[in-house]
């Protein structure tokens, strides 16, 4: 049990979060970035229920969603055919995408897919296999805006007593913690037990770190800003905040 078996079952609770309701002036903040235009296809890597996909689609892109979760998937593909729109739809694990065509832009945003792990999972393995697949998906010159948990804030925030008790790991950056806690703040949401009873880990990223595994993925760091959903902008990284943004580019 996982992330996936997760995500399956908190699909159809997941646009009820708070910090899902930017979704407009998000996409308006990566068509900036992104520098696309209508008709430019975007690949929306860990899509979940396709807030983002869903936009870029109403803005005429051709987006192709990938994601590991079915139950999210389906939450998608019932949101394209409320807007009337299309988006093509693939359950795929993010570490082994294979679309077999380049897409001229690529996105991976609130932790779909990056930063999410099973217990004894190799951190570093996992992050690289995403990167690698989403820069073998890229045109040549392609951009690629990717949001993960800020390092920084948990540092921060765990103590040598959180460490010892393997609450946070403090060479790997990775929070560790069982399923339920995902929900504590939602009284509406019940896990079956077998998924409440995982242990999971969530990886904290530094600006160095990210920057070093785009470089071996073949990607190059155009930006680096404050990333927190919702309040996206061409803004500093600062300490406490939940996620840091990177711009990079394929060659």
């Amino acid at each position: 049990m996982g992330w996936k078996q997760f995500f399956d079952v908190f699909a159809p609770h997941y646009m009820d979060e708070v910090f899902t309701r930017n979704t407009v002036a998000e996409v308006d903040f990566l068509e900036e970035v992104l520098g696309i235009a209508p008709g430019a296809s975007v690949l929306d890597v860990g899509c979940g229920t396709g807030r983002h996909s869903v936009e870029l689609a109403r803005r005429r892109y051709r987006v192709t969603g990938v994601d590991i979760s079915q139950g999210m998937l389906r939450e998608a593909a019932l949101a394209a055919e409320q807007a009337g729109v299309h988006v093509e739809l693939v359950c795929q694990d993010a570490r082994e995408i294979k679309l077999g065509r380049q897409f001229d832009a690529c996105i991976c945003l609130c932790e779909g897919s990056f930063g999410l792990l099973s217990s004894g999972e190799d951190p570093a393995e996992h992050g690289i296999a995403i990167l690698r697949g989403i820069a073998a998906s890229l045109v040549p010159g392609g951009r690629f805006v990717l949001t993960a948990l800020n390092a920084l804030r948990d540092i921060r925030a765990y103590s040598d007593d959180d460490v010892a008790q393997g609450k946070f790991d403090n060479l790997t950056l990775c929070e560790a913690h069982l399923l339920s806690d995902a929900v504590s703040h939602r009284a509406d949401v019940a896990l079956p037990e077998e998924v409440a009873s995982a242990t999971v880990l969530e990886k904290g990223f530094t600006a160095m770190e990210l920057t070093l595994m785009l470089q071996i993925a073949g990607l190059k760091v155009e930006n680096v800003w404050g990333g927190t959903a919702g309040n996206w902008g061409r803004r500093p990284l600062l300490m406490d905040e939940i996620e840091l943004m990177v711009v990079a580019r394929l060659g």
